[in-house]
């Protein structure tokens, strides 16, 4: 069986067993297997469930890590494949299964082309989705100890043609927050709705301004910014009282950290002003804040490099990712990037139940990784 056979069989039984953020124990222990025969000069556990793997050269040199992603999310799989999960609601439908079998091929190269100096460290990380799991990482006093010099990763992207790695400098993915909006009016009987304060007219006052100001009031911002509204809470089903509490939330997005401050600030005079406006009581509060991945210039020259005598298509993106990813936590305090790599015009979007990585593309994408840790360590 070749060395790209087992990686593959890897990330189908990846797929067949996944496992939600910070709960990957059983994916950890497959990846830590995988690895012993590798013969890594360390095996280093990292945050809850990650773990690092260090190839060392005798000689002092650059640490480069490699990134990828151990979780999987809370979808149902819809495919009837040979090696669909076997976890009920739970499925690798983002390919982190294929990150990993891309960072456990390039692992194979890299024992097989050991290092003559520096470090190369390959990083399985946990809880992306879910929980910022990089930030758990950046912040363990293991991550400190390998103080890299640069890091990489990249992430498959549904839609593009493969092999055409997707490269921007700067804000590579947006940076998003959870806006939570809590309300406080007066409960009253149904039928005296006069005697009460119920607080949905103010709330829609304010839905309704944030999502102008961040969809269609692009003059007060430097690039673009989004605003969609995740849900309300209002009442309960009991069609004899006027509720007098409401809870929303509003994910809150830009293309650059200081337009996503701006937003944030702008926000809160919404809330603050039409609440008080209305006689109601106010707070807010904020949730899985993403910064926006930044890449750094001199990472993805090296990243096209790459590509280039890979003989793999680069193309520049004109606007960063909608989306927001935990690798900004990276990026905020070391120099990295991150990039796409195509993983082919029909494949269905991710996070759909019908998205199944293609295998197709694991050793061209471990190949990009390995010309960057021939330039360094070789």
């Amino acid at each position: 069986m070749s060395d790209l056979q087992d990686v593959i069989n890897l990330r189908r039984t990846l797929h067949r067993y996944p496992e939600l953020s910070n709960l990957e124990f059983e994916t950890s222990k497959r990846i830590s297997s995988f690895f012993e025969p590798l013969n890594p000069d360390k095996e280093i556990s990292i945050s809850k469930t990650g773990k690092a793997f260090v190839f060392e050269g005798e000689e002092a040199g650059e640490t480069l890590i490699f990134r990828c992603e151990l979780d999987a999310l809370p979808i149902q799989e819809k495919p009837n494949r040979a090696y669909r999960s076997s976890i009920k609601g739970v499925a690798h439908l983002c390919g982190h299964d294929g990150h990993m079998a891309i960072i456990a091929r390039l692992g194979q190269l890299i024992s097989q082309n050991r290092p003559k100096k520096g470090k190369a460290v390959l990083l399985f990380q946990p809880a992306e989705e879910t929980y910022l799991g990089a930030k758990d990482v950046v912040e363990s006093k293991e991550f400190h100890a390998l103080s890299p010099d640069y890091i990489f990763a990249l992430h498959n992207i549904p839609g593009v043609e493969k092999n055409t790695i997707l490269l921007k400098k700067g804000s590579f993915s947006a940076a998003s927050c959870g806006f939570t909006i809590k309300l406080e009016g007066r409960t009253s009987h149904a039928a005296e709705p006069q005697n009460g304060l119920n607080p949905y007219e103010t709330a829609t006052k304010i839905t309704d301004q944030i999502l102008n100001l961040a969809n269609n009031d692009q003059s007060s911002f430097k690039d673009h910014t989004i605003a969609t509204l995740i849900y309300i809470r209002l009442g309960e089903i009991a069609f004899g009282v006027s509720p007098g509490s409401l809870e929303m939330g509003i994910t809150l997005r830009a293309y650059e950290n200081d337009d996503l401050d701006l937003l944030c600030n702008k926000s809160e005079a919404i809330v603050g002003e039409l609440a008080q406006e209305n006689g109601l009581d106010y707070d807010w509060s904020y949730s899985e804040i993403y910064p926006a991945t930044l890449n750094d210039p001199d990472c993805v020259d090296m990243i096209t490099k790459s590509a280039e005598s890979n003989k793999l298509t680069v193309q520049q993106m004109k606007h960063p990712n909608n989306w927001s990813e935990d690798f900004a936590y990276f990026t905020a305090t070391n120099k990295g990037a991150q990039f796409g790599f195509g993983a082919g015009e029909s494949l269905p979007p991710l996070h759909n139940p019908a998205y199944d990585f293609p295998d197709e593309i694991i050793e061209p994408s471990a190949h990009t990784f390995f010309s960057i840790y021939k330039e360094k360590h070789l």
